[in-house]
Parts: structure tokens; C-alpha cells; sequence
């Protein structure tokens, strides 16, 4: 339950997804800073957001004179009517006069303010001109609208593929001690999930905030033209909006954060017992585990009914002051038409543009906490991108002027962290053609002295060399594609077993690659896979056993026919059997090769040139098998150990 508490919560639908963004948003250490940034990652495509808002402008304005062209209609729908029932031969001036003569002022102030001709009827010629115009302006704006998300579009995934980029050539160049202190779930989560939330962030606010605001500045100046009376009756609901969406966000908040802690111990629960559903029917914890699942699915319940019911309330309150404003605006506005200040058609018009002006509103509110997750999940981008690289190559880089394999380390020192030495003057040098065995307890340093012989980290005094060339002034492309190595914990990629056994010699025919697979014996279970070499294995190597895995990246060793050979725990997962046949394939492949053996297993490296006895950063006994026995130290007394305890076992 610890562990599935700290762990991050699932993605969120529903309503809650728009009043806190994606979740409850993560709050930004340096808003503006990151924001200044994040648009200088848009600077390049600004020729594009420029063509968007000129489009988004026109697009705008189309849409806000639509119901100032309806109203004209309206108008003129309402003048014809009039005009009808008004005696033919009479002029407006006369149907007034003799209205308020009979004592009706307020249908005089009415006649006064439109365009009438007594007996004339409609004029469906002009209302239907007008209509048209409406539908030419709509389709305008319509067309426009469509282009310019399109450009904004084409321009976030430009950006975002950009991004992509830098990120994957940043993770090229950073250290190996970058990935000891970061997670890989961490950094995959801000490779993909961070961007994509970064993505998708601007592509739902950029385009929006940027009509929102036109909308706004453009129904705001037809609603003073009209009156500015009405339009400050409209504004009166404002700030009444703001503060109620404000209540009930605060209210609501709590209730979603709660959501996604208790969504996430839901999730890490389901992933724990789903990858180790074996363990959990070994052990008879099946009750145990539904139990636990349904406490927090319970939990889960009620955190999501509050949040859903709290923020529920938020279109219906909107709704009632979109309604009560209307209602203010009619009232107000019907009393306007009948003293003759405004026409019908005026406050059909407003209504609408006060239905326009309160949507845009809400939809900036709404985007607040979207904006805050985005530029949250771009500062996360931008801390991987100002991490620490690796020391470049050299400009000119060195290289020995042949290659013989001989390593010598002098008087090395390293250390992982400053404060905390590891290695302290260590020398020794490998011959060309010698195998070098290092053994010694865990957190003895023998996979860091591989560590800096690949150059994966560097050293903190003195130096490596290969052929007499320091290689510290080498590119670290030419020192490894020197040195082969097999580790302990074995890595195949999705594709074919030909394929995984090609991947360290490009450009490989499937004769070499039988013959690595046959030297190395993975061609003996091969032929019993359906597809043989062309069977594809996923990431994880489904479909093969361990021992079995460990063969074919040996057999890629094989194939790429290094200078160096690397062997950690190389054959740590295969067999006995299969462990002396690769035995006798190594003794074949180290011919004529450096090679570096590190190995627990001490019967496995007798026959190795020299044995290095490693504690504590330090060689302590160096020398043959033999001698090293002769010697009765350190190395003996781990000997002596191994098999004494094999005896026992016997």
C-alpha cells in the first residue's frame, strides 16, 4: 500500500477534466519563465500562427456580424407587418401624428423607429438578400475557421515533432550517471506522457484562447454600438459568473485531487496483482487481493460522485445567469423598443451577442488549470533538456595507429559521488590476446572498471589507455565499436532472432548470422521454433527461456567480432552443460582477443591469463589460478568457500 500510494494516478474523464485540466494541475516553480520558453519553441512556426489569427480575425468577425445582418431581417420582417396595416396614400410621418392624436404614444414611439412605407406589405425581396448574406457570412467564417485550426494544427505538431527530436538527441548525449539518479518510468514518462500532455494542452487552448478573445473583444464593441446600456446590464453578470465558477471550483478541487490519488493506488493495485497473479494463487491471497480492490474501488466511488456531483453544478449555474441575463436584457430591451430608442431587430441582436459573449467567458475560466498543465509538463521537458551532458569528443580525436588490444589502467581513481571514494590507484594492463578474470564480492567495483573502460563514465584521476592511446582523447563511437559485450542481464529488441543477432554487425548475411548462432549454440533450439531464425521476439524475449535469451546475445558478440571482448556473468543463466559448451566457444572466440571475464562462479575463469581479486575498489591479489591458490589470500579462501559449499549441497 506504501508503494502504491506514491505512485502517479491514471488519466480522468468526465467533467472534471475540463475545470482542473488533466487532473489537478501540477503546480509551475517558474510560470513565466517556462512560458516565455514555451513560446520561443513556437517562434519558428510563427509565420503560420500569424496567417491563423489573421484567418481566426476574419473568421471572427463574420460570425459576430451574422446576428446583426439577422436582426436587419427582423427589421424589416417587422416594418413589413406594420406597413401592411397601415392605410396605402399616407406617409410615416402622418400614421405617427395620428397615433398619438387617438392617445397611442407608445405605438407612435414604435412606428417612429422603423423604416416603414403604409400599404407596401414585406419586401421579401430585401429580406431575402439579407438572408443570403447571412449564409454567405456564415459559410465565410465557417471556411475560415476550418483553415485556421488546420494551421495551427500543422504548426503544434511541427513544434512537438522538433521537440521530440532535441529530447532524443539529449538522451543520446546525456551520461550514464544522469539515468543512475532518474528512473526509467520517470524519464519515459517525460518523454511521452509530458509531451503528448504538453501537446495536447496547446492544441486544445492556443486555438480556443485566441477566438475566445477575439470573440470577446468583437461582441463586446457590437454590444456598446447597439447600447450601452444594454451592454452594461450584460456585464453586471460577469463577475457574478466568475465568482460562482470560483465557489464551486474551490469546492470541487479537493474532490478531484482525491480522485486521482485513490485512481492511482487503483491502478498500481490492479498492476501488482495482474504481473504477479502467479505469486498472489501460490500463496492463496486471491480473497485478500478482491478485498483490497473493492475497498478502494469503493473509495473511489465516493471520491468520484462528490467531484462529479460538485462540478455537475457548474453548467447549471451558468445556465441560470445566462437565463437571468437574458431576462434583463429582454425586459429592459422591450422597454427601449416600445419608447422607439431601439428596434426589434437591435435586441434580437443582443441577446444573441450576449449568449456569444458569456460562452467565450467560461471557456478561458476553463482552460486556466489546462494552461498550468502544460506549461507544468514543459518545465519537466525543459529539466531534461538543461541536464548535464557528457564531455564531448574531442574535435580531433586520437586513435591508436593499430589496434592490438592492450589496456592499461594507470593509477586510476573514480568515484560516484564526490564524498564517497570507490576506486583508488588502481593499475594493471592486459595484454593483447589475454583473458583478464575479475572476481571479488558485490560492491567490490568490477562492473565500474568495465563502466570506464567503455567510456560509459570517466575517470577521476589518471587515465585508461588502449594501444598507448589515452582514451579519454578518443571518440567514444571508435573505443566501442572496439570492445563487445555481454552482460549479465540480456536485452533483445521486437523484431526477428536473425535480427537480434545482427544488431551489432550491420550489413550481416544470414550465413554469418548461422554461423554466430551455431558457434554460440543457439542454432540447436532455433530449428525447433515455428518460424526458426525468422521468429519474431518482443522486448521481453516472450517465447524463448532466460538461459536461452543469454545465448543469442552471445551469439551477437559472436558476430561482431570485437577487439575486446566484455563478459559479465555471461553465462550466469544457462545450464551446466550448455555453460562448458559456451565455455569451449569462448575459449575459441577470445583467440587472438583482449577479453574482460567477471564471474561468481570461480571454475568458470581457471583457465584465465590473470585474475584480478577486487575489494573495496582495490585490487588485492593479482596473478593465475594457480598461484592465486598457492598464494592461500583472498582468492583462496572464496575458492575454497564456493566449493565447500557445493560439497555440502552434495
Amino acid at each position: 500500500p506504501g508503494q502504491a500510494a506514491r505512485r502517479g494516478p491514471a488519466p480522468m474523464a468526465g467533467p472534471g477534466r475540463f475545470f482542473m485540466g488533466q487532473g489537478p494541475a501540477e503546480k509551475s516553480m517558474d510560470f513565466s519563465g517556462s512560458g516565455h520558453r514555451l513560446l520561443g519553441l513556437l517562434r519558428p512556426q510563427r509565420h503560420l500562427f500569424v496567417v491563423a489569427i489573421g484567418l481566426a480575425t476574419v473568421s471572427v468577425g463574420f460570425t459576430v456580424l451574422g446576428p446583426r445582418l439577422l436582426g436587419h431581417a427582423t427589421d424589416l420582417v417587422f416594418a413589413g407587418i406594420f406597413s401592411r396595416r397601415l392605410p396605402a396614400g399616407t406617409s410615416k410621418a402622418q400614421a405617427v401624428a395620428q397615433l398619438r392624436a387617438t392617445g397611442h404614444g407608445t405605438q407612435a414611439d414604435l412606428l417612429s423607429s422603423l423604416d416603414v412605407t403604409p400599404g407596401h406589405g414585406m419586401d421579401f425581396a430585401a429580406i431575402g438578400s439579407v438572408l443570403m448574406w447571412v449564409l454567405v457570412v456564415y459559410a465565410l467564417a465557417g471556411l475560415c475557421g476550418v483553415v485556421q485550426a488546420r494551421l495551427v494544427n500543422v504548426a503544434l505538431q511541427r513544434v512537438l515533432g522538433g521537440l521530440r527530436g532535441e529530447v532524443q538527441l539529449k538522451i543520446s548525449r546525456l551520461p550514464l550517471r544522469y539515468f543512475d539518479h532518474q528512473t526509467r518510468g520517470e524519464v519515459l514518462s517525460r518523454v511521452t506522457n509530458d509531451i503528448d500532455n504538453l501537446g495536447q494542452s496547446l492544441s486544445q487552448s492556443l486555438s480556443q484562447v485566441i477566438v475566445s478573445l477575439l470573440t470577446i473583444v468583437g461582441v463586446l464593441s457590437m454590444m456598446l454600438w447597439i447600447s450601452w446600456i444594454l451592454a452594461l446590464i450584460a456585464l453586471v453578470t460577469v463577475p457574478i459568473s466568475i465568482i460562482i465558477a470560483a465557489r464551486i471550483g474551490k469546492f470541487a478541487k479537493p474532490q478531484f485531487v482525491a480522485q486521482w490519488k485513490i485512481t492511482g493506488r487503483l491502478n498500481a493495485h490492479i498492476e501488482e496483482m495482474y504481473t504477479g497473479h502467479a505469486l498472489v494463487r501460490a500463496f492463496g491471497r486471491q480473497e485478500e487481493s478482491a478485498q483490497l480492490f473493492r475497498d478502494h474501488n469503493e473509495r473511489l466511488f465516493t471520491a468520484s460522485w462528490r467531484a462529479q456531483s460538485i462540478s455537475g453544478l457548474m453548467q447549471p449555474a451558468m445556465m441560470f445567469i445566462g437565463n437571468l441575463n437574458y431576462v434583463l436584457v429582454a425586459v429592459v430591451g422591450g422597454l427601449r423598443v416600445a419608447s422607439g430608442a431601439l428596434s426589434i431587430g437591435d435586441v434580437q441582436a443582443f441577446v444573441q451577442y450576449s449568449r456569444q459573449f458569456s460562452q467565450p467567458l467560461s471557456q478561458v475560466a476553463s482552460m486556466a488549470n489546462l494552461v498550468q498543465s502544460g506549461v507544468a509538463s514543459a518545465e519537466r521537458v525543459f529539466d531534461l533538456l538543461d541536464a548535464a551532458e557528457q564531455k564531448p569528443d574531442p574535435v580531433t580525436a586520437a586513435h591508436p595507429d593499430r589496434l592490438h588490444g592492450r589496456v592499461t589502467f594507470e593509477h586510476v581513481m573514480f568515484r560516484y559521488e564526490p564524498d564517497q571514494p570507490l576506486i583508488e590507484d588502481l593499475s594493471l594492463t592486459a595484454e593483447p590476446g589475454h583473458t583478464v578474470a575479475i572476481v571479488g564480492p558485490t560492491g567490490a567495483g568490477k562492473t565500474t572498471l568495465i563502466n570506464l573502460l567503455m567510456r560509459f563514465y570517466d575517470v577521476t584521476g589518471g587515465r585508461i589507455t588502449l594501444d598507448g592511446v589515452d582514451i579519454a582523447t578518443m571518440s567514444r563511437e571508435e573505443l566501442r565499436a572496439s570492445i563487445g559485450m555481454v552482460l549479465q542481464d540480456t536485452w533483445l529488441f521486437g523484431g526477428t532472432i536473425a535480427e537480434n543477432i545482427a544488431y551489432g554487425a550491420e550489413g550481416a548475411t544470414r550465413e554469418q548470422i548461422v554461423a554466430a548462432a551455431t558457434a554460440a549454440h543457439v542454432d540447436r533450439f532455433v530449428h525447433t521454433l515455428p518460424a526458426g531464425y525468422d521468429t519474431v521476439l518482443d522486448d521481453e524475449g516472450a517465447g524463448v527461456s532466460g538461459g536461452e535469451k543469454q545465448l543469442i546475445t552471445i551469439a551477437r558478440a559472436f558476430l561482431a567480432e570485437p577487439l575486446i571482448l566484455v563478459l559479465d556473468e555471461a553465462t550466469s543463466s544457462v545450464d551446466t552443460r550448455t555453460e562448458v559448451l559456451i565455455q569451449q566457444a569462448m575459449s575459441t572466440l577470445r583467440a587472438g582477443r583482449t577479453a574482460f571475464v567477471i564471474a561468481h562462479r570461480l571454475s568458470t575463469i581457471r583457465d584465465a591469463h590473470t585474475i584480478l581479486v577486487m575489494e573495496n575498489g582495490a585490487i588485492v591479489e593479482q596473478g593465475s589460478h594457480a598461484e592465486l591458490l598457492t598464494a592461500d589470500g583472498a582468492y583462496a579462501r572464496l575458492y575454497r568457500a564456493q566449493f565447500a559449499q557445493a560439497v555440502a549441497e552434495v
